[in-house]
């Protein structure tokens, strides 16, 4: 495994469990501190995300077998950062409705004993809009998280091409020298075919004028 996707695991486990504590502790908090404690945990959820794109991007660059288990990790700590982001907006929610009672009874809009029907539908309303927009942006951090994932799977395709073109480059360039190497081999030979040819042609002329003389002084 890669030492920097363990490297950005263990700051990932450290910051999750943390903002867990805070979640927890932001629940009991009130006015300002619980303001501040969430304002805190979602610069925590942002670094978070920052991490996990780092775990990506280096899990992506790895062996396939390395990489499709990093990546089964990855996915579980995406529903783990959703899983938190979820906890924030209920917990922010709270705070907003509790801001929207409480900003009523100061104007003296509504009694908490008898509040009418209209205000009741307009606080629901309001929720239920404050809640879709919720589901909207974590609709748009999923296709942003999506579309990275896609980016980085398309770079890496890219990648393999240019290896694979490469290395059939290399391929060819050792094709072309084994076949010079084959050719100067065969000249060789050639050239040693005719050299013996020559010597063999001048050992049997040498040979047959040999014995015309032995059978002419033979017979003279």
């Amino acid at each position: 495994m890669s030492e920097v996707f363990e490297g950005y695991e263990r700051q990932y486990c450290e910051l999750s469990a943390n903002l867990s504590r805070k979640c927890s502790s932001a629940s009991a908090l009130d006015g300002e501190q619980k303001k501040q404690k969430l304002s805190e945990i979602k610069s925590g959820i942002d670094e978070a995300e920052s991490l996990i794109r780092k775990m990506n991007l280096d899990a992506r660059s790895l062996q396939p077998s390395v990489k499709a288990v990093l990546l089964a990790k990855l996915r579980e700590y995406k529903s783990d950062l959703n899983n938190l982001k979820s906890e924030v907006q209920r917990i922010n929610f709270g705070n907003l409705n509790a801001a929207a009672r409480d900003e009523l009874l100061e104007s003296g809009l509504a009694d908490t004993l008898n509040v009418s029907a209209d205000q009741r539908t307009r606080l629901m309303t309001t929720t239920e809009r404050l809640g879709n927009m919720s589901n909207r942006i974590k609709d748009s951090q999923r296709t942003m998280l999506e579309t990275e994932d896609l980016g980085v799977s398309i770079l890496e395709d890219l990648h393999s091409q240019r290896q694979s073109l490469l290395h059939a480059h290399d391929t060819l360039h050792g094709v072309d020298d084994n076949i010079g190497r084959s050719k100067r081999i065969l000249t060789n030979m050639t050239r040693r075919m005719n050299k013996n040819k020559w010597t063999i042609s001048c050992i049997v002329t040498a040979l047959v004028f040999a014995i015309i003389l032995i059978l002419y002084f033979k017979l003279k």
